[in-house]
């Protein structure tokens, strides 16, 4: 397998991921491969696969859509948007948009997963009452 095939296929798990084929996404990943994202940073694939399911337990319809990609040196760079309904809420569909910086090993396996995105500009603002504060403090903090 080579580094473009891994990343395709990793690009199309992510895409596809639902609550059951989580494990078939691990499969990608080192057994103590690190996950870190601003919320979260956990060692091995049983913590990983304890984020995913929370993720699956905490909104309605997710779903990632890797919107770019590149890869070299057994590095991978996704940039992607996060769709998800708000839980038990009939709102419009919410989008996060990020990155996530992927450190593949010798094999291929992911050794690192990083993600990279904004909570309180892709998430605390789109809360009902705590974003009228976070766009509030955005707005006096502005030069």
């Amino acid at each position: 397998m080579t580094q473009e095939s891994i990343t395709q296929e990793i690009i199309q798990r992510f895409e596809n991921l639902e609550l059951n084929s989580i494990d078939s996404l691990l499969v990608l990943y080192d057994a103590q491969a690190l996950f870190k994202d601003p919320f979260n940073e956990v060692t091995g694939k049983p913590a990983i696969q304890r984020i995913f399911t929370h993720m699956f337990d905490q909104v309605d319809n997710p779903r990632f859509i890797v919107t770019k990609h590149m890869a070299a040196d057994n590095q991978v760079c996704l940039t992607w948007e996060f769709c998800f309904n708000f839980k038990n809420s009939s709102d419009e569909q919410q989008v996060i948009k990020g990155c996530t910086w992927l450190t593949l090993s010798r094999e291929l396996l992911i050794t690192e997963h990083r993600d990279y995105w904004d909570p309180a500009e892709e998430l605390y603002e789109k809360i009902p009452l705590l974003g009228g504060f976070m766009r509030f403090l955005k707005k006096s903090l502005r030069a």
